[in-house]
């Protein structure tokens, strides 16, 4: 596969990951789960209440994506270096002494 189909295959899957993501938001709200949440908060701080709702219906969204950003770099063997990679890496063998 020539790096030019890579890269295009690899902007559609990301744009099908970003309609996924949208799609989850407004599948959430269109069920009224947002607006269930900010009722359980007091009037005073529905601002609160929503920003707490959506990051709990959102949260298994973007694990999903990162799973599925994940399968599609490795399908189309694109390499790349993770944050998490450095993070919890092996610790490097110097020593401070």
């Amino acid at each position: 596969m020539t790096d030019k189909k890579t890269r295009l295959l690899h902007h559609i899957a990301t744009a099908l990951g970003l309609l996924f993501l949208g799609g989850w938001f407004l599948l959430f709200k269109t069920l009224g789960i947002l607006d269930w949440i900010v009722g359980l908060v007091p009037q005073s701080h529905a601002g609160a209440g929503l920003m707490i709702a959506i990051a709990a219906v959102m949260l298994p969204a973007f694990f999903i994506w990162k799973l599925y950003n994940r399968w599609v770099e490795k399908r189309l063997q694109i390499r790349g270096i993770y944050y998490e990679d450095h993070y919890y890496g092996k610790p490097d063998d110097k020593s401070d002494d």
